[in-house]
Parts: C-alpha cells; structure tokens; sequence
C-alpha cells in the first residue's frame, strides 16, 4: 500500500506515523511554571540526540491543550526527564489525562515530587532515572492542530539508582525495565532483546574485517 499523508485524515496519518515509528521511549517531564505550579506528562516523541554534551530532545503536540509542557520550559527554561520502568507504568498513565491548567499531576497519580540538585523542577522518586535538563533550544515545527514543537535539552545531572548501575557506569537494561510505546493502547517493555556487535570496516577495500566494540552508529 502507497499513502500519501496529505490524501488521508490528518489523525489517520498520524496513526500510521506512530504505529510503525516503534518502539518509542518515553519521556516523563516533569516542569514547573514561574507561579509554583507542577506539571508532569508523558511524551513519547522523546529521544537522546547527542553526546557531548548530552542532549535530550521531546516534542509536545498541539492538539493536546493539557499538556503545559511547553508553557512551563518557556517560562523557566528547565525540565526533567524521568523514566519509565515497568513499575510505574500505570501511574505514567494516569498523568495524561486532560486535566485543567494547575491540576498537580504528582498528586493525582500518587507519586511523589523530589528536590533536584540544579533545576527548579522536581524529579519523581519513584522513576529509577531522572536527567536535570536546561533548554537548549525550543523549535516550532509546526502550528496546525497536529503539529508541534521540538524542546531540545542540556542534561546538567543524573540521578541514576544504584541497584540498576555498575562499577563501570553501565546500567542494566533488565534492572531498569523501562517501558516504550507502541501504536495505539499498546505499550512494550526491553525484557526481550538481542546483541548485535558494529563491524569494523576495512577502508581499503570497504569489507568487514573483524568484529568491533558494539557502539551506537547514530
């Protein structure tokens, strides 16, 4: 089947966009406004973007009012990601409900807000990771009801769980359980997974030689 996008409802391309772009990470933000209040919403157009130095990226879609997001890191300029595991899952669910402008998130799905060491945002205990991050830089990708804004993040600190953590700064992909969203309802875990190692390519006659340190190609 051939789709043009701009031949089919704008929700119905969205639908597709989502339900093969998997699985997506999700980001748990949690901001504050200038006023004091919390907000925390998940978003799974979210992603690591680059290394040095570490940057992070989410991006709010505008059909969503609930969502103050976007509000908040345009007034303080800081944001924290938190992950999902397994064992809040369902709590993460709970906060992306249309709630009203105000409502505390925190409260509604009964985690708790924690202090965080450079940002004025509280981070959620109960997420095994969560990244301090200041705003790099804010994109309007675009203004229709479908479009959206690309909120690109400085991480300035960790908070990492010692359980889920090695000697060598490692994290344990079972220890940490995070959770990604698929299409629709439907969401997955990294319990199931395989290794692949990066070859190493022989430049002079561009083959694979030897097997090389598995490392992320970008």
């Amino acid at each position: 089947m051939i789709i043009d996008p701009k031949t089919i409802p704008v929700p119905i391309a969205y639908q597709v966009l989502t339900s093969v772009v998997i699985p997506r990470p999700i980001g748990f933000i949690s901001s504050i406004s200038n006023a004091g209040l919390v907000n925390l919403a998940p978003f799974s157009f979210f992603n690591a973007v680059c290394g040095e130095p570490p940057m992070v990226m989410f991006a709010p879609v505008n059909r969503n009012p609930s969502k103050d997001t976007l509000i908040n890191v345009r007034e303080t300029g800081e944001f924290v990601v938190n992950i999902v595991s397994r064992e809040i899952a369902e709590k993460m669910n709970l906060t992306a409900g249309d709630y009203p402008y105000g409502a505390n998130e925190f409260e509604i799905a009964g985690l708790t807000a924690a202090p965080c060491e450079v940002v004025r945002p509280p981070r959620v205990l109960e997420s095994p990771v969560n990244m301090e991050c200041k705003v790099h830089q804010i994109i309007e990708v675009s203004s229709q009801s479908w479009g959206g804004h690309l909120i690109l993040g400085e991480v300035v600190r960790f908070h990492v769980r010692d359980s889920i953590i090695d000697k060598d700064m490692f994290v344990d992909p079972d220890k940490l359980h995070a959770v990604a969203r698929l299409g629709g309802p439907s969401y997955s875990t990294t319990k199931d997974r395989f290794d692949m190692i990066r070859p190493v390519i022989d430049r002079a006659n561009w083959k694979p030689r030897t097997a090389g340190i598995c490392e992320d190609g970008g």
